[in-house]
């Protein structure tokens, strides 16, 4: 498997897989448009690549040392109904075949925390149990 798609597909398992397919393609697009955003600005702190933005310290949690999801990524999925579904979307991600629900999402977090970044900040969309921001 692509290293990308594995990545990626491990992080939106993480991240979103209790969410259904809808909430699993809504996590995708928050990647591929922070991809795009530092692309088209030649560089951005969040990281350029689909390994930089998704490993990026304390900006998806699965990937957090200590977090019980990290647990889960460290082992072979690849037998996982849910995982499955995960690789599909991470490839059409990938691809630029995925339509953009989250209207331009960069941020997103769970309905029930409340992040200190997102208090002034109005969501562009709401998906499953996660609110979206394309501006913070």
């Amino acid at each position: 498997m692509d290293q990308d798609v594995l990545i990626m597909a491990k992080t939106l398992f993480g991240e979103a897989r209790g969410e259904g397919l809808k909430g699993i393609e809504a996590v995708a697009n928050v990647i591929i448009n922070r991809v795009k955003h530092a692309q088209k600005v030649g560089s951005f702190w969040w990281g350029n690549t689909i390994q930089e933005v998704c490993q990026k310290p304390f900006q998806f949690s699965c990937w957090n040392e200590g977090d019980a999801n990290r647990l889960l990524l460290e082992k072979d999925l690849s037998g996982d109904l849910i995982f499955g579904i995960c690789e599909r979307v991470a490839r059409r991600a990938i691809k630029g075949l995925l339509p953009d629900c989250t209207n331009g999402a960069t941020h997103y977090h769970h309905k029930a925390i409340h992040p200190k970044w997102a208090h002034a900040a109005v969501p562009c969309a709401e998906i499953g149990n996660h609110l979206f921001y394309a501006q913070v």
